[in-house]
């Protein structure tokens, strides 16, 4: 397989380039657990009742020599959870041979690239897959093979990349919350492209700060990373079938800093075979430094979340957020245990759907942090995706220790 050879490639080359001169080499990573209590029963038959507990280690091996114009990153992810086969899953999150020159700079291999602004909502982040078993609101990603130049010039970033070979979307399996009624089937999985899961896709990124303003700009060519989930009889019971089209997407992203706000914008044109649609996430951040003259910072927030495809229906994973409402505020205690807790709560302006989410973190001692996620998911109307999640409110402890 293409994937395969691509990554012992980068593997063999990185390490025989090490062996002609001294490499420096550095270790980090955590190992932790996961505790979720889940405060109502559970809504469809197979699922866990209140408990869920999980474990994880995720180390980070770096490697750099020639001056550090050269490095090899490895970063592997495990968990396992004692409840949801399909939950506990390995990846590689970066295995990745990095070359900086003057201008430019080459990276091969496996990697996870983030981009966008906004808080509640990523709209451009488009190169890597959600790992969706990992976590609810979607911001872990599973690694992506890819190779990526990117260019400096005074006007501005280009980054070019190829991306060999796709990642279907991970679900939880029949045991596991955070679902709805019906299973997805990981097994049978259908793409648009004859080429299916190998098909070559591409990108290319324009960034530049000016002053006060962050400014970024893609086009994105491959397979589309938002699988389209069929319901299909199989046997007794119905399952969803996923389906991945292809898709050519346009996206912009745009940040700027005044004074004590941080005005933020993302915006995506998707053109597939099926439909074209305009999202749009925008809103501000405001910052007050200092609070009762203390050192902790106290933040409100606000963001605005439009799909020209309106309220789609339980199956359609892109057009959750087609008139949402979030509101926030963010504290940063700027303590030597790096104290933060963001507080936040989504509305739906055409729908009863609401969601209040809490995330909290705190270290404690030199090695360990423990962090608080809540999330409380309402909403009385079957046309809303959260209807079939209404059962799912809970409350998780994470504890880790970082080596």
């Amino acid at each position: 397989m293409f994937v395969n050879k691509l990554t012992k490639a980068v593997a063999a080359l990185a390490l025989l380039s090490a062996t002609a001169t001294a490499a420096e080499f550095e270790y980090s990573g955590k190992i932790g657990s996961e505790q979720r209590y889940f405060i109502h029963d559970s809504q469809y038959q197979g699922q866990l009742d209140q408990n869920q507990l999980s474990f994880f280690i995720n180390p980070e091996l770096y490697w750099q020599w020639n001056e550090g114009d050269d490095s090899l990153t490895f970063q592997p992810f495990y968990r396992y959870d004692t409840q949801d086969d399909d939950r506990s899953h390995f990846d590689i999150r970066e295995l990745s041979y990095q070359h900086v020159g003057d201008d430019w700079q080459l990276k091969a291999g496996i990697s996870i690239e983030y981009w966008g602004v906004t808080e509640f909502q990523h709209l451009v982040d488009v190169l890597n897959q959600t790992d969706s078993v990992d976590s609810f609101d979607g911001e872990q990603k599973l690694g992506q093979q890819m190779l990526n130049l990117s260019l400096v010039r005074d006007w501005g970033i280009v980054d070019l990349y190829l991306l060999p070979g796709f990642r279907e979307r991970t679900f939880p399996g029949e045991a596991g919350r955070l679902r709805g009624p019906l299973l997805t089937d990981n097994n049978n999985v259908t793409y648009e492209s004859g080429a299916g899961e190998n098909h070559l896709d591409f990108a290319a990124r324009w960034s530049h700060s000016m002053g006060d303003f962050d400014l970024g700009a893609y086009w994105f060519h491959g397979t589309n990373r938002d699988p389209l989930l069929t319901a299909t009889q199989a046997g007794e019971k119905q399952i969803l079938r996923q389906y991945y089209s292809q898709m050519d997407q346009i996206g912009l992203d745009f940040q700027a800093t005044k004074g004590d706000f941080l005005w933020k914008f993302e915006t995506i044109f998707r053109g597939t075979s099926d439909e074209d649609f305009l999202a749009t996430q925008a809103g501000f951040e405001y910052t007050h430094v200092g609070v009762f003259n203390s050192a902790a910072d106290l933040g409100f927030l606000m963001e605005h979340s439009w799909d020209s495809r309106g309220e789609g229906d339980a199956n359609s994973a892109g057009a959750a957020m087609q008139n949402d409402l979030f509101l926030g505020s963010r504290l940063a205690l700027n303590d030597v245990q790096s104290t933060d807790v963001l507080i936040g709560i989504g509305s739906d302006l055409e729908h009863s759907a609401i969601t209040f989410i809490v995330e909290a973190s705190r270290r404690v001692g030199e090695s360990f942090k423990v962090s608080l996620d809540v999330r409380v998911l309402q909403s009385s109307e079957k046309t809303e995706p959260l209807y079939y999640l209404r059962n799912d409110d809970h409350l998780g402890i994470t504890l880790e220790w970082y080596f």
